[in-house]
């Protein structure tokens, strides 16, 4: 294995890649064997601590931070003894690697109007690096199955599914990192006619174009074609009560599912998951094992997921619900996380509730380490989300009940 150190981040981001790739190639195999997953382990192992080396070094807000907490890049050797910087830093302080001419492009977090947004900014380069670790692990979750779709129905091939995506499209949002990642997955999986259907209001806020929401549901139940649904809580249940208002609620065909990721936002009714992922099968004929939630934020580059949606078009429509087990929310391999305690920083036991702490690989160019103001419970494997801290700033896609800020 490779031990000498890499002199830049563009070094580490290739790294990454590598990574990535042999990470998605051996989960994928049945015959990943023990020692093919140890050596995946040493490798991020030497990448946090390079890593970790180089921000400090050219993260000035980052650098004082740590250089405040007694830490420094010596004696780390483990990802959880980097200092984990707050989320709220990025609203106050620039932090990057990137010089001001290099920063091509910001996600801002969202929430109130008067909230001051948190700036992630991004080059090509650290682009590059997000969209790596979007692709593999959304296909993972919402398309195990998508490599063998052809010639799986009326025996010939089978184009790719269509989109619904209840967002604005990019060019109306070039700040929302979550219009960005339905643009990476749709460019990438699904037909360009696939359509973003969210609008903006005067006062910024987003709502949704019904008369194309129409027409996509409409040609997915004449054609019999698969229709995936992307959308925050609140745009499904804005489509849920606009399809029961007006007796519209529709049955999709077999195989078509929906991605569910942040909160309520102030925009509608808040309500507990089951009950939402109930309102889309009664309304949309989704049943619960394709609906499937994630979990990001405008200053990470990695999501987690809570289920991967069934596989193959022959589910029944009422599918049960998918077990609270499987529910647990999860990061790619080339991320690690943890529930940590506000009183002393050290992780909590299985069963128990604390802060979420993320470190994400793929933010190469900013900071790794995050503080999230997320409460999470601790599970056997991976985690629950609770909502926000005591006293966080509602933000995210959530003022009510917040689940998924971004």
């Amino acid at each position: 294995m490779r031990t000498h150190r890499w002199t830049s981040l563009p070094e580490v981001a290739q790294q990454l890649r590598e990574l990535i790739r042999d990470s998605m190639q051996g989960s994928q195999s049945p015959h990943c064997s023990a020692g093919a997953r140890s050596d995946l382990v040493q490798r991020f192992d030497l990448l946090v601590v390079e890593l970790f080396r180089l921000q400090f070094e050219a993260n000035t807000a980052y650098r004082a931070f740590c250089e405040a907490r007694g830490s420094a890049p010596g004696p780390i050797t483990h990802w959880t003894q980097i200092p984990f910087l707050p989320v709220a830093a990025f609203k106050e302080l620039d932090c990057t690697t990137l010089l001001e001419d290099q920063r091509t492009r910001v996600f801002h977090s969202s929430g109130t109007t008067r909230a001051k947004p948190s700036r992630h900014f991004h080059n090509e380069q650290s682009l590059e690096s997000y969209e790596a670790s979007i692709l593999p692990w959304f296909k993972k979750h919402l398309l195990p199955d998508f490599d063998s779709w052809r010639g799986r129905l009326f025996g010939g091939p089978l184009e790719p599914p269509d989109f619904l995506i209840l967002t604005p499209p990019p060019a109306l949002c070039p700040n929302s990192s979550l219009a960005h990642m339905f643009e990476v997955v749709r460019r990438e999986h699904a037909p360009t006619s696939s359509p973003f259907s969210g609008k903006i209001a005067t006062d910024g806020s987003w709502s949704l174009n019904k008369p194309t929401i129409e027409t996509a549901l409409n040609q997915a139940v004449d054609f019999f074609r698969p229709l995936f649904i992307l959308g925050t809580a609140f745009s499904f249940v804005e489509l849920a009560d606009h399809l029961l208002s007006g007796n519209k609620a529709v049955v999709l065909p077999a195989g078509s599912r929906a991605l569910e990721t942040g909160g309520y936002k102030g925009r509608s009714r808040s309500m507990p998951k089951h009950q939402l992922y109930s309102m889309i099968t009664k309304t949309l004929g989704i049943p619960g094992n394709n609906i499937v939630s994630e979990y990001g934020m405008s200053e990470l580059s990695s999501q987690a997921y809570d289920s991967t949606a069934a596989i193959g078009t022959e589910e029944p429509r009422q599918a049960p619900a998918v077990p609270r087990a499987a529910r647990a929310f999860h990061f790619p391999p080339w991320t690690r996380s943890r529930i940590v305690s506000p009183e002393d920083g050290k992780e909590v036991l299985p069963g128990q509730i604390g802060i979420l702490q993320v470190f994400d690989m793929a933010n190469i160019f900013s900071v790794s380490a995050l503080q999230t103001e997320d409460l999470a419970q601790r599970l056997d494997e991976g985690f629950e989300l609770l909502g926000r801290a005591p006293l966080s700033e509602p933000r995210g896609c959530s003022l009510n009940q917040v689940e998924t800020p971004r």
